[in-house]
């Protein structure tokens, strides 16, 4: 509203008039230099006029003329905007109190300044008037001036009592009213604006300016037939500010009156406060998209309301839910539902939000919050409504869907009405399941046993007795697991199961280990009569078939069995061939066996058994007369494996070779060699006791008894009490008495340190320790036996002792035993448990190379399962990102998420999700980030990390709210992890700082 332009036209009418009044006034003097200088004043030639008043003021004699010239001389000085001006002026006042141009002076003096825009000079002048000595004239004047001099001045309450008083004059009353009617609206009291605007019957003000603020007001008064008719009447003559608002008036007027596609064009048009438009604005386009069935438009306008908390952005945020869900966007409808349901504006929409967050979170998963809490929150919140039982069951399920079997036990041991009896049944079995892959074995068949305490489905009562059989075998309990099987088997519903295909696999395993050979030779004869090759079953089965008749000594069956299995080329080709030809030595084809032998060694270079191989052919060459071979066989095996079990063996057989061939020099040195390479093993007890027949035939006692002195592992004097010492204790061990157990073999050891039976005494005593899960005792037991260099205990005490190491996750320690159990394991299980910790060894001290090296040796292992695969892959995918090398990790990490399970799946599925984002695949990349939500929301870390990328994925694909309020929801629901939401504030300062260059309702950084 351009004022300046309506208040100047009465002051220049005000300040004429009282020039001529005066001039009238002053024209008969008869001093001729005075009426010079008063001619110069009123042709406006301040300067000269003024010289000359001061000449004349100074000079006459006459009292009137002399404050006349005084007045003059201060009014021109005002109007030279001289310094000091207005002490002249106060100065004439103080000189001349009597004088008829005191009034005149301060009236003046204000008005000049009213008409510079001067107004709060303005005001001081107009203070000292004194009002009752004006003329009617002057008071209309002086009323508006100071009125106006008041508004201008931010007193609408003083302007009003002034404008008040020329309301009705012909001259002021038009513009008066326009104040008085525009403090009205600016004070929002719309009816007294529009009454006062009504009255303006100047045509000038109407068609200049008053059109604007009359369809403004009868906007906000509700008329909006007329905001409309009189906005599009003054569109024309408005500049560009007032056409912005203008289309804003015609908008809005047409959406309150539900028309929304006349509404549209006009709310586009809109350019908002300072060019940025507010929340309300884009909700008032979203809803007229949203109303004409337009959701794309709906939704672009409504996710750029960013921070609302008002029953605007509540409505908003409901809307957007329901437009997402409109297009299928589910993942953004939840988010947009979870908004609107945090607001309380609307009790409604409050309830009818939760509602919807509550089963899409059911539906798709959440990553804020466990979705069981989401439906608890619902039923507490609305306990008595309509969607109650429905949500019960989406509770229940929500436990079953997240994979929280424990909890939804936990919910139906509580609240037995929530669900069946076999919803129960299924959740036991469910979670026991989960802890039998998660290696919780006696867990695991604790909840069968729950499962099977709840029968309401039959299929689900024989497969939970299925897996407490599988639990039962992995406990080492066999009796047991066999009854689990066998009633298993006789369930009618068992032979439909999947299981059922595998069970006598685990039949002939369980009769196997009960040593009850016969019943598992049938066992694995049915699985190898069925030809089917399921995940090695079937190549596995002909080897234990063969080890079966090989334990009973029916070598034929077994050679037969060991030839199948090798065709099948399975993880176990290499111990099959060796098996087949200690069955042909037990038949009597030694020929046949040392071919075997040979063959075996040539054709598997990397097998674990060919040490094994390498003594039984140095026996088979010395059994059929090649001593030369034979001995050469034992030297080749002491030298490629010194520290397997058979060196000390090798080394002992070439000794008696000599001792039998009369040659006893190299006999002794054969056995001695055996001594002291390999103290405190039987081997080396056993070459003592040859040696002293060696020395007593060669007479050479003495000599026997000097080399014996020095050996601190050899009692000669207290062998028969060692003996009975250690027979004392291992028959109280044998009879299942521990404790007594415990006690002599404590007491073996205090006696006889170096006993021969010492190293079998530490191992088993360090079995007892470790049965009791007292592992510091056990490990200082072990560590003896595995110091010790090789023997029968060896390997079983080195796994035992990089497992406690493993357990205190003290991997330094554990690291040089791990190496030791890699290149000494005749197990190919504890070869692979020590190459898996020494990548998890290595990876803890930062040796990426080492830690990616072991990973892969890992992945070569034969029958890998998919947990100890996941691990390697997992080692080499973090291993890849701790080096920068993405492309590695991508390639590991799609690999874990093929066969991890629980957290590293998620871990997967989070590089998945980060990977695509990479790669600008922003949609793929949200996929991703539901998928951990939904299926993994029990690793919340997870969740949160996968969330800040679904923000940046929103944020790419230019869905502003979303990408707000995902980080916003992180800030507040992830607060024990201070790195995720360290990078929620910032990725939400950043985005905030751009919306708010656009969006007035966006504080910057807030």
């Amino acid at each position: 509203m351009n004022r300046k332009n309506l208040l100047y036209f009465p002051i220049f009418l005000g300040t004429f008039f009282v020039l001529s009044a005066q001039e009238s006034q002053i024209f008969t003097h008869e001093d001729k230099v005075y009426q010079e200088a008063l001619t110069l004043y009123n042709n406006q030639q301040y300067q000269a006029a003024q010289a000359i008043f001061e000449d004349v003021k100074s000079s006459t004699e006459d009292g009137e003329t002399e404050a006349n010239s005084a007045y003059y001389a201060a009014n021109a000085a005002i109007r030279l905007n001289q310094r000091g001006a207005d002490r002249l002026m106060e100065d004439f006042v103080d000189r001349y109190p009597t004088s008829t141009k005191r009034n005149s002076a301060f009236l003046d003096v204000a008005d000049y300044y009213f008409e510079t825009g001067k107004y709060p000079y303005a005001l001081k002048w107009y203070k000292k008037v004194d009002q009752s000595a004006m003329s009617n004239a002057d008071k209309e004047r002086f009323n508006f001036n100071n009125g106006y001099a008041l508004y201008a001045s931010r007193r609408p309450k003083e302007a009003e009592r002034y404008l008040s008083r020329v309301s009705t004059s012909p001259k002021y009353g038009s513009q008066a009213k326009y104040y008085l009617g525009y403090i009205a609206y600016e004070q929002d009291d719309y009816d007294e604006a529009s009454a006062r605007f009504d009255q303006i019957t100047d045509p000038e003000l109407l068609n200049e300016k008053l059109s604007y603020y009359q369809a403004d007001l009868n906007f906000k008064l509700g008329n909006f037939e007329e905001a409309i008719a009189m906005a599009k009447k003054q569109l024309p003559k408005s500049d560009r500010k007032e056409v912005s608002e203008l289309n804003k008036v015609i908008g809005e007027s047409y959406f309150n009156l539900e028309q929304y596609d006349e509404a549209l064009p006009y709310l586009k048009k809109y350019r908002g406060r300072r060019g940025k438009l507010s929340n309300t604005d884009y909700y008032l386009m979203g809803y007229s998209h949203y109303k004409q069935g337009d959701f794309e438009g709906a939704i672009q306008q409504f996710n750029k309301i960013i921070g609302g908390t008002n029953s605007v952005s509540q409505n908003a945020y409901y809307h957007l839910a329901e437009c997402y869900l409109k297009l299928n966007k589910k993942p953004e409808a939840l988010n947009a539902f979870r908004n609107a349901s945090q607001m309380d504006f609307s009790p409604e929409i409050e309830r009818d939000a939760l509602l919807n967050y509550a089963r899409l979170s059911y539906e798709i998963g959440n990553a804020y919050e466990p979705v069981p809490e989401v439906m608890t929150s619902y039923l507490e919140k609305y306990p008595k409504d309509q969607h109650q039982q429905e949500i019960q069951e989406l509770l229940v399920d929500s436990y079953i869907t997240s994979k929280n079997f424990e909890g939804a036990m936990e919910l139906l041991e509580k609240n037995k009405g929530y669900a069946s009896k076999e919803t129960y049944q299924k959740v036991a079995f469910y979670r026991g399941v989960e802890l039998f892959m998660e290696g919780d074995y006696a867990g695991a068949e604790e909840r069968f046993l729950k499962s099977l305490k709840n029968v309401g489905s039959t299929d689900f009562e024989a497969r939970a007795l299925y897996w407490k059989g599988e639990s039962n075998y992995r406990l080492n309990r066999f009796e047991e697991a066999l009854d689990d099987f066998g009633r298993f088997k006789r369930l009618a519903a068992a032979k439909n199961l999947p299981e059922y295909q595998h069970l006598d696999y685990n039949l002939g395993y369980v009769h196997f280990k009960l040593k009850t050979y016969g019943s598992a030779i049938n066992h694995f004869k049915n699985v190898t009569s069925l030809g089917v090759d399921a995940d090695g079953r079937l190549g596995d089965s002909y080897v234990r078939l063969g080890d079966s008749y090989f334990v009973t000594s029916k070598y034929q069956s077994a050679l037969t069995a060991y030839n199948d299995a090798s065709k099948l080329n399975g993880p176990e080709r290499d111990y099959a061939a060796f098996q087949k030809t200690l069955c042909n030595g037990f038949l009597g084809k030694n020929k046949a066996k040392i071919d075997g032998l040979n063959q075996f060694l040539s054709r598997y270079p990397k097998s674990s058994l060919r040490d094994d191989a390498l003594f039984e052919l140095g026996n088979s060459y010395i059994k059929t007369d090649n001593e030369s071979l034979g001995m050469q066989t034992y030297d080749r095996l002491v030298e490629e494996f010194g520290r397997s079990k058979f060196a000390p063996r090798a080394l002992l057989r070439q000794g008696l070779v000599h001792y039998n061939a009369n040659r006893n020099d190299r006999a002794l040195t054969k056995l001695k060699s055996v001594v002291s390479k390999y103290p405190n093993t039987q081997e080396a007890k056993q070459a003592v006791a040859t040696a002293k027949l060696v020395y007593v035939d060669e007479g050479r006692v003495s000599e026997y008894a000097a080399w014996v002195r020095n050996l601190d592992f050899v009692e000669v004097t207290d062998a028969e009490l060692d003996n009975a010492s250690f027979e004392a204790a291992d028959r109280k061990n044998s009879e299942g008495k521990t404790d007594a157990a415990l006690r002599g073999y404590e007491a073996y050891l205090k006696e006889f340190p170096s006993g021969i039976h010492s190293l079998q005494v530490n191992f088993k005593l360090a079995q007892l320790y470790f049965s009791r899960n007292q592992k510091d005792e056990a490990l200082k037991n072990y560590l003896v036996v595995a110091d010790s260099g090789s023997g029968e205990y060896t390997e079983q005490a080195l796994t035992r002792v990089c497992e406690i190491y493993i357990g205190r996750q003290d991997y330094p320690s554990a690291i040089p035993y791990l190496e030791r159990l890699e290149s000494s394991a005749e197990i190919a299980q504890n070869r692979t448990f020590a190459q898996s910790n020494l990548m998890k060894g290595y990876y803890g001290q930062k040796n990426y190379d080492m830690t990616i090296a072991y990973a892969e040796k890992v992945l070569n292992a034969p029958k890998l399962d998919n947990r100890i695969k996941s691990d390697a892959q997992i080692m080499i995918a973090r291993s890849a990102i701790a080096t920068n090398d993405e492309r590695l990790a991508e390639t590991a990490y799609g690999e874990v998420k093929k066969i991890a399970t629980g957290k590293l799946a998620a871990e997967a599925w989070y590089y998945d999700a980060y990977f695509k984002h990479q790669n600008q695949d922003f949609e793929a990349s949200n996929t991703s980030v539901q998928k951990l939500a939904k299926d993994y929301s029990a690793h919340k870390e997870w969740g949160g990390k996968g969330l800040i990328i679904m923000a940046k994925n929103f944020y790419a694909l230019q869905d502003a709210f979303q990408a707000t309020y995902i980080l916003e929801s992180v800030i507040s629901n992830f607060a024990e992890y201070d790195e995720i939401v360290a990078e929620a504030k910032g990725e939400l300062a950043i985005i905030k700082s751009r919306e708010a260059q656009s969006n007035s309702s966006v504080e910057p950084g807030n």
